[in-house]
């Protein structure tokens, strides 16, 4: 017989939720305690919890089955009636947000890292979603961080694992463990999104072949299911379909580098025409055509200028919204639509307030996340179908579209460079020291640019009236050109610089140029003003997508 078990604690200093929940190293989490601790200041964060129902899953990486058992047992212990879980503990971010929003259910716990590499040397994190089926808003994970300094016990039940290999209903303790299939509701939702017909009579036509990399990451059960099952895809489009604990060994991010066999079938002689890939958790997505790549802006820009062709957003978009750094593509497209673009911090929480009011319904990040109001979570797989969805309308090669678009919009030439595993206090001391000099560039000339205005973007939500400064430092050149610097916090090592380049070119006569090119007298300008490479030790990024 299974009994309640309270068991003393001392606080860790480090559990403090950043954008994305608590990431860590898995042998961090491997700490006694550690994960409890945690779990523990989420359940009581909420004291209304109290016959509610939890929905709980991961993205399959390493350490994700041993927690999803420590945290049934928890949730057993602090008072849920019924928790969903999905089949091996398995769920994609966007599929336990829909799940969330479907069940009404108190909120959940999703296990990732998202991108960050797995296995028991890799990251591993925890996540709470609240009951719009989005990220914690910060005045929650600021109160769950304020409990974890303060614990003194947690509360778990004992008892044996339970299985999560069959669908079905399991009885712990108190509690109902409800496992379902991680991909029914999921594909359900996406059927009701999109013409499924229309992208099916593409696959038939023996015209068109895609490539999907799940990247060995979570996507891959609903990929097969969706593009070869229910699309009719050939066996073989999805390819890494199977989830691994540790990515088949590598970087589950899909972008340029980490994705890098995907690029090379996309740009071999015998390319696929379409191409995309997700990360860990299911929640990013990159797009390819034959040989041309599609950057996270522009493609949230052609979405919104295209939403009239698909199904679900044929009656038209309320609002769209983009993260501060995300390149102002979409803004044009707004513009024209004659709808209002919101500028959020990063951070897909931002939306989340926004997409509830019913002011946007397309929002996307510069890194690779793109979604809308159909979950409250940036979705990879879903933005897949939107693009199969406009090729299978519109028949025209995805880069015929995107040229198309920047005819009709102009091109907003893009770039990031990301300086990883930084020493903190250097890149630190960087910021501020930039920040400091802000009130002085406006008006000084840096080669061929001249900056016009410089600031540290704050944010107000329309909607809450938070209020969230320092959230990236913004150098202007007039209308035509921008720089964003912020230090990102999804990573576990060291510190990560990211700094974003822009540059609108309007002419269609300018629109094939090496965006290397085009964006240099921006990185030239943004060394001088920040002293990167004097301050940072660094001539060059480690990344660039």
């Amino acid at each position: 017989m299974s009994s309640i078990r309270t068991v003393p604690t001392t606080p860790y200093p480090d559990q403090r939720p950043g954008t994305s929940g608590l990431r860590k190293r898995v042998r961090v989490f491997q700490q006694p305690h550690y994960l409890e601790n945690f779990i523990q200041a989420v359940f009581d964060a909420f004291p209304e919890r109290a016959g509610g129902t939890l929905v709980l899953g991961g993205d399959g990486r390493y350490h994700n089955a041993a927690a999803i058992q420590v945290i049934l047992r928890m949730a057993a212990a602090n008072g849920f009636e019924r928790v969903v879980v999905g089949r091996h503990g398995f769920l994609s971010t966007p599929a336990a947000s829909h799940l969330i929003r479907s069940r009404r259910a108190f909120g959940g716990i999703i296990l990732s890292a998202s991108h960050n590499p797995g296995g028991p040397e890799g990251d591993f994190g925890v996540k709470y979603n609240v009951g719009n089926g989005g990220p914690a808003p910060e005045s929650v994970t600021e109160r769950i961080w304020q409990i974890s300094r303060e614990i003194e016990a947690y509360r778990i039940l004992e008892a044996a694992d339970l299985p999560l290999g069959r669908v079905g209903e399991l009885r712990l303790g108190p509690m109902v463990v409800e496992v379902v299939d991680p991909v029914t509701d999921y594909a359900a939702l996406m059927e009701r999104l999109f013409d499924f017909g229309r992208i099916r009579a593409l696959f038939d036509s023996g015209l068109f072949r895609m490539r999907y990399d799940a990247m060995h990451a979570i996507t891959g059960p609903y990929a097969r299911e969706i593009l070869e099952h229910r699309l009719g895809a050939p066996p073989g489009t999805v390819v890494n379909a199977e989830p691994l604990p540790d990515f088949g060994g590598g970087h589950p991010d899909p972008n340029l580098v980490h994705a890098h066999a995907l690029v090379e079938a996309m740009s071999g002689r015998d390319a696929p025409d379409f191409g995309a890939a997700s990360d860990g958790d299911g929640d990013r997505n990159m797009i390819l055509g034959r040989r041309f790549f599609v950057t996270p802006s522009d493609s949230l820009a052609v979405l919104a200028a295209n939403a009239h062709l698909v199904p679900g957003y044929a009656k038209g978009l309320a609002g769209v919204a983009r993260s501060m750094p995300t390149s102002r593509a979409v803004d044009r497209v707004a513009e024209r639509l004659g709808i209002h673009c919101h500028e959020t911090p990063t951070g897909w929480k931002y939306f989340g307030t926004l997409l509830d009011a019913g002011l946007i319904t397309l929002c996307g990040e510069e890194s690779f996340g793109t979604g809308s109001d159909h979950v409250r979570e940036k979705d990879g797989l879903w933005a897949v179908l939107f693009w199969l969805n406009l090729l299978a309308v519109r028949r025209e090669p995805v880069e015929a579209i995107v040229r198309a678009h920047w005819r009709a919009h102009g091109r907003h030439y893009y770039r990031r460079h990301d300086y990883e595993g930084l020493d903190p206090d250097p890149a630190g001391e960087l910021m501020e020291a930039l920040r400091r000099a802000l009130p002085g560039l406006p008006g000084r000339r840096f080669g061929e640019l001249e900056v016009s205005a410089a600031d540290d973007f704050a944010y107000t939500d329309p909607v809450s009236g938070e209020r969230s400064e320092h959230q990236g430092i913004r150098i202007l050149f007039g209308e035509a050109a921008r720089a964003v610097l912020r230090l990102s916090g999804t990573g576990t090592a060291g510190a990560t610089l990211r700094v974003y380049l822009e540059r609108y070119e309007p002419d269609p006569a300018r629109h094939g140029l090496d965006p290397a090119q085009v964006l240099a007298p921006v990185a030239a300008a943004v060394d001088a003003i920040a002293g990167l490479r004097e301050r940072l030790g660094r001539d060059r990024p480690d990344v660039v997508t």
